[in-house]
């Protein structure tokens, strides 16, 4: 070859070669512009889905349990999620260029906070009003709903009243003997061992003692018999027998009155024919009969009285005075 074709020859091979090298540059060029992003994307997800989305103030539509992808400029976004409970979840996220940045929003419900089961109401239910010695029954209500088991104080005044049973329980029984005209007060505190206040509740209740009304036992007059034959008299000793007999613990008194007019001794004499009749006819025991000459009347007169266990002894009531009495012999 000439050394002129050599030449040129080489001058095309140059040539080529810059002509090569240019559009290397300039691809390499296009393909940096092509790799340069404007903007970053966020994607979102929640659990539960359906939740209404807005980002820098714009709604987005509503959230998925998959991820949606937002493209977005570089830079800070406001994210907002509003939540089952109405409230809001938001976050300020920074997206930068060319990066994705994944964002998970996970609703779980707080569990209800539990209820105490304090305060709880109490009361106590008793009689108002009992008689003196009767057993009286303090039985509370508490409506309590913890687990921890209540404990039962009781606080009973007067201090003389006798607690027969209950304490530590739901149930008192107190004795009232002797405490009539008195009240007596019953506090219960029911609480369940915790330093919380509210978890101890009292109560109380008051029932009034009436006293036992005291009978008078007092002696009754049976029968009187004023001038009485001998038969009339054995009728109502008859009565008199009968009366002793159903009450065992009773006892008799016959009073004898001697007559203004009457012969002399007739009181003496009344009274022991009684007696004799009762002992001798009628079975009673001498030891239950009580005879007693009462003095003298207008006329002759014998009063039966039936006297109870316990009951103070009759009196004899003359209504005339021994210097009035004219008593005369019997013929």
């Amino acid at each position: 070859m000439s050394t002129r074709k050599f030449i040129l020859s080489l001058k095309f091979a140059f040539a080529a070669l810059l002509a090569l090298t240019f559009f290397t540059v300039q691809a390499s060029n296009v393909a940096a512009k092509t790799k340069k992003v404007k903007y970053g994307t966020i994607k979102i997800l929640t659990t539960p889905g359906g939740l209404l989305l807005t980002i820098d103030g714009k709604p987005r539509g509503e959230t998925k349990t998959d991820y949606l992808a937002f493209d977005l400029e570089p830079g800070v976004h406001n994210v907002q999620v509003r939540l089952p409970n109405g409230q809001f979840w938001m976050r300020d996220i920074e997206v930068p260029a060319g990066r994705v940045k994944c964002v998970v929003v996970n609703y779980r419900p707080l569990p209800p906070i539990p209820k105490s089961p304090c305060p709880f109401p109490v009361n106590i239910s008793a009689p108002n009003q009992v008689t003196d010695g009767e057993i009286i029954t303090y039985s509370a209500d508490v409506a309590y709903n913890g687990t921890a088991p209540l404990r039962y104080t009781w606080k009973v005044t007067p201090s003389s009243a006798r607690i027969i049973s209950g304490m530590g329980t739901s149930t008192l029984n107190v004795d009232s003997t002797g405490l009539g005209g008195q009240r007596i007060t019953a506090t219960l505190t029911a609480d369940d061992g915790s330093a919380d206040p509210a978890c101890a509740q009292s109560a109380q209740a008051v029932s009034v003692i009436t006293p036992i009304e005291k009978k008078v036992i007092v002696a009754q007059e049976f029968d009187e018999c004023n001038s009485c034959s001998l038969n009339d008299q054995k009728a109502r000793l008859d009565n008199l027998a009968v009366e002793l007999q159903n009450d065992p613990s009773a006892r008799a008194y016959i009073i004898a009155y001697g007559g203004r007019m009457s012969p002399l001794g007739q009181g003496q004499k009344l009274m022991s024919r009684a007696r004799e009749y009762l002992v001798s006819h009628r079975g009673i025991d001498a030891s239950r009969l009580t005879v007693v000459n009462g003095g003298f009347r207008e006329e002759d007169s014998v009063e039966l009285w039936l006297v109870p266990s316990g009951a103070a002894a009759p009196q004899p009531t003359p209504t005339v005075q021994m210097g009035d009495v004219k008593s005369r012999r019997k013929k």
